[in-house]
């Protein structure tokens, strides 16, 4: 009855609400066939740990030269265009129901490059940024991507126990990731011996993804993978 009831709901929403293409307009869907072409795909070769474009295909340069909690972060898209558009309306006009559409984008991508884990574990927002917005987005990207690859998702496993300021504030790498040091603390032991995969919606320079995976690794994770819809293309500093 639930579900019969849920697809009425939706049924009645789209047919006085009809999807539109945040692309081109063109009502049908979030994102249409003819739009989701023209977004810029992050493509191999990688960085094999940081995952920004690396043409030899092994670690770039920083990566070399740097420990790291993360044993990989991978991106589906560059963050400009419609990318950034869905993900805006995403996160501050409540369009809550692009997270499916998004998550697509990410399981297509986990699967056609091979990637694995064992539990999808979202970023954490704070409390206060909670009852600010009302959800968490990398929450419904993570809800979205269990059903999608049926692996299951913790979203309590981690808890952001700092209430820091948005990333795209901080001026440089290394002022963020002292911004977000010991921002998140794990809940359980659950991650011990276990791949973890971390879920946001955006990577700008990494920092948010380490703290959560220095969380995670001292819980007795074996293994941290960072996957987010899109990623910022920058010159570190």
């Amino acid at each position: 009855m639930a579900g019969w009831l849920k697809q009425l709901q939706n049924e009645v929403t789209d047919f006085f609400f009809p999807q539109a293409c945040m692309g081109c307009g063109k009502v049908g869907d979030f994102i249409c066939v003819s739009c989701s072409r023209k977004m810029s795909r992050i493509l191999p070769p990688l960085c094999q740990r940081c995952g920004r474009p690396q043409s030899s295909g092994v670690y770039c340069a920083e990566c070399w030269g740097s420990k790291s909690s993360l044993d990989a972060v991978r991106s589906v898209f560059i963050f400009d265009g419609i990318v950034r558009q869905a993900v805006h309306e995403l996160k501050y006009r409540n369009v809550q129901a692009v997270a499916g559409r998004l998550a697509g984008f990410m399981s297509a991508y986990f699967v056609e490059y091979g990637l694995s884990g064992d539990m999808l574990v979202p970023v954490p927002l704070h409390e206060k940024r909670i009852r600010e917005r009302g959800y968490n987005q990398s929450l419904l990207l993570a809800a979205e991507l269990s059903k999608q690859l049926s692996m299951a998702a913790n979203p309590s496993l981690l808890k952001r126990v700092r209430n820091t300021g948005p990333q795209a504030r901080s001026s440089g790498v290394y002022e963020r990731r002292v911004n977000m040091e010991n921002t998140f603390v794990c809940t359980s032991g659950q991650p011990a011996g276990r791949d973890i995969v971390v879920i946001d919606d955006v990577c700008t320079s990494g920092a948010t993804l380490e703290s959560c995976a220095a969380a995670l690794k001292a819980a007795g994770a074996d293994r941290v993978l960072g996957f987010t819809l899109a990623r910022e293309i920058y010159h570190r500093s």
